[in-house]
């Protein structure tokens, strides 16, 4: 496991700064070049990450699988892989003026709040830069997971959870800030007895507009939005020190804090995911928590690796008749995209 990847001194969002001075591509496109990106889920804290605070991540082994291929380069589409080689065009010279083709394949349920766009942007600039730029000069993951989040950040003017989470992997503490990547408080193993069970509801996750209205909350002093601050952060803490400690029983209690304060205070759930959840915890026992800020989406949970296959077994006949779109995905926790450079893969 490799150790933090923490964040290069802060720079603008909105300008390239001094750090991305001398990366030069060599002219060549190299195909076959494949980055694997886990994806995650928040544990405690969504919007903590740029309000102000600590958030709990875990990344998870439902990868996304970025690969060039020979082929003709895709034609202006304006969809991410055009932006993301517009936006490395203005940071490494020598690119050519259109991306090599990928293929992309995925395990994560798409728009469910467990950061599968994030994970695909971010596998987009790691095979993009891998496959034109020379090694030993490969691009840093810091500053990967810099340009990342500037480029999402322009688009969603969101936080940097996702981009730390997912390069970095295994269990991160995180301390937000308002513009620029949080800090990397902590970083553990998160235990290797434990399973995470995703809950995708198969209702997509709806952000809307959500981080502009937090944002006009935080201006006006909304004193809900205080609460949730003050409890999605202690819960955020106590989720933490159930990590360290293994902990199952603790870590479940601060996710069902997490989960009730985005609820009541931020109204970041639905009644489909309370209807799920209310099954899920009478079959199972295990109070599961919304992942990701807004509606819709996955629910996830944590129980023993050893009871895993017994209790994704009763919570999928428990659904069946009444949500027969819904999905339980069992997954482990993933070491991130630092791993794969660390290792020399």
């Amino acid at each position: 496991m490799t150790g933090p990847v923490h964040p290069p001194a802060e720079t603008s969002p909105d300008t390239p700064g001094t750090p991305d001075a001398g990366i030069t591509a060599d002219g060549a496109l190299r195909y076959g070049v494949r980055a694997t990106v886990p994806c995650r889920a928040c544990l405690s804290g969504e919007d903590l990450d740029w309000l102000g605070g600590r958030s709990v991540s875990v990344a998870l082994d439902l990868s996304t699988e970025v690969t060039t291929v020979p082929g003709p380069p895709p034609a202006p589409s304006g969809d991410w892989s055009g932006q993301v080689w517009e936006f490395l065009r203005e940071r490494i010279t020598g690119l050519p003026p259109r991306p090599p083709a990928v293929a992309v394949r995925s395990d994560a349920p798409a728009a469910s709040g467990l950061s599968s766009s994030t994970a695909l942007i971010v596998g987009l600039f790691r095979a993009y830069t891998d496959a034109c730029v020379p090694a030993p000069d490969t691009v840093p993951v810091a500053l990967l997971a810099r340009w990342a989040y500037e480029f999402e950040f322009a688009h969603f003017n969101g936080g940097g959870m996702d981009h730390l989470a997912v390069v970095e992997g295994g269990a991160l503490l995180i301390g937000g800030r308002s513009t620029g990547l949080p800090a990397v408080l902590e970083r553990t193993r998160f235990p290797a007895g434990w399973t995470v069970l995703v809950l995708d509801s198969a209702q997509r996750k709806d952000t809307g507009d959500h981080i502009r209205i937090v944002r006009a909350q935080l201006r006006d002093g909304d004193p809900a939005l205080a609460s949730y601050l003050k409890e999605a952060d202690a819960a955020s803490a106590a989720a933490w020190s159930a990590i360290a400690a293994e902990d199952l029983g603790g870590l479940a209690d601060a996710m069902d804090r997490a989960h009730v304060t985005m609820r009541d205070q931020q109204r970041m759930s639905t009644p489909v995911l309370e209807e799920l959840r209310a099954v899920a915890l009478a079959v199972t026992g295990l109070p599961f928590k919304l992942s990701g800020a807004g509606g819709g989406g996955a629910l996830v949970g944590v129980c023993r690796a050893d009871e895993t296959t017994e209790i994704a077994a009763a919570l999928r006949d428990a659904l069946r008749t009444a949500h027969p779109d819904a999905r339980v995905i069992p997954t482990r926790a993933s070491d991130g995209l630092a791993a794969d450079q660390m290792n020399g893969s």
